[in-house]
């Protein structure tokens, strides 16, 4: 009995002497309960202004807010292309650039036949160093440049080793990813500068948050078209330049009935360009297309070890 006492006692003693600390624990809960729903309160509010409200104000003259041509490098890309139909859409005037148009040709006539708009193919092997930029730049001569698009080049994306790629392979994907984005970006920038108005919309991936297994040298490519639009952002945001960086998850592939999207989660490239270009002038760095966003956010919540595990079973299984 004495025993049973004494063991109640001590209890007592060490609850009155835990009390201060389990209150202050209680409070720690609440601020950290309190902060990570002010957070999703504010990500949910983001999430509005950024991809719902833009779709329901206005119509706005891009070619009055921006200029009246749009320079689109990568025009091939099934996302570039849709974004040049969705400018012409807007009255704006498209040059198309790839290092093969023979499969822009058709492109470049419906656009001009269904818009009214003119459109005009530029090839150009940027392998080829400064020669490549010579017809770019005699067709932005004199033309009030307010876009300049730049897409990855997706036709890039191998799962290999990297000490299994050609040198050709490895100088494609720098020549058209790297080097063609920022020559161009600097062709046209210029203008946009003196005039104070215009926008520079560079097309990365969504996964260039994390390395990815088995394409070292594309995934580095996605990181430097990001990182490159966020310093342009900051050099020339305040001189009147919109620069935005869009980080696209997959969209869907063109098979002989056109394009049919694969879900919500993967749109077609004209419903991912109607989005995107709705965040023009509202985010500097965005998805451009709210379930990507909601992807988005959980890769950047996701351990690195994790994404890695997934990338390998993935790059394996393709």
């Amino acid at each position: 009995m004495a025993a049973v006492d004494s063991f109640q006692l001590l209890y007592r003693e060490i609850a009155r002497s835990c009390s201060c600390y389990v209150e202050t624990l209680a409070l720690v809960g609440a601020c950290y309960t309190v902060s990570k729903a002010v957070i999703f309160m504010r990500d949910c509010y983001s999430l509005i202004r950024l991809h719902f409200i833009p779709r329901l104000v206005y119509h706005r003259d891009l070619s009055q807010q921006y200029g009246q041509w749009a320079l689109v490098c990568g025009a091939s890309e099934a996302i570039a292309k849709a974004y040049a139909e969705e400018l012409a859409r807007h009255g704006i005037c498209v040059i198309l650039i790839s290092s093969d148009i023979s499969n822009l040709a058709d492109t470049a006539k419906a656009i001009s036949d269904t818009y009214g708009v003119e459109t005009i193919l530029i090839e150009a092997d940027f392998s080829q160093g400064p020669l490549a930029f010579k017809p770019i730049k005699d067709a932005i001569s004199g033309k009030d440049i307010g876009f300049i698009v730049n897409s990855l080049d997706g036709s890039l994306d191998h799962s290999q080793d990297f000490t299994d790629l050609s040198e050709s392979v490895v100088w494609d994907t720098i020549n058209r990813n790297i080097v063609a984005a920022t020559l161009v970006t600097r062709l046209a920038l210029p203008a946009m500068v003196e005039r104070g108005k215009g926008a520079v919309v560079n097309i990365s991936a969504g996964r260039c948050l994390r390395p990815t297994s088995r394409k070292a040298a594309l995934s580095a490519s996605t990181a430097f078209l990001d990182n490159f639009s966020r310093s342009l952002h900051y050099e020339y945001g305040h001189r009147g330049v919109f620069v935005q960086s869009l980080l696209p998850f997959r969209v869907s592939s063109q098979g002989s009935e056109g394009y049919s999207p694969a879900g919500w989660l993967v749109p077609s490239p004209q419903v991912y360009a109607s989005h995107a270009l709705s965040t023009l002038g509202v985010s500097h760095r965005t998805t451009g297309y709210w379930p990507h966003t909601i992807k988005f956010r959980l890769v950047q919540c996701m351990p690195e070890w994790v994404w890695m595990l997934g990338s390998r079973v993935f790059t394996r299984a393709t």
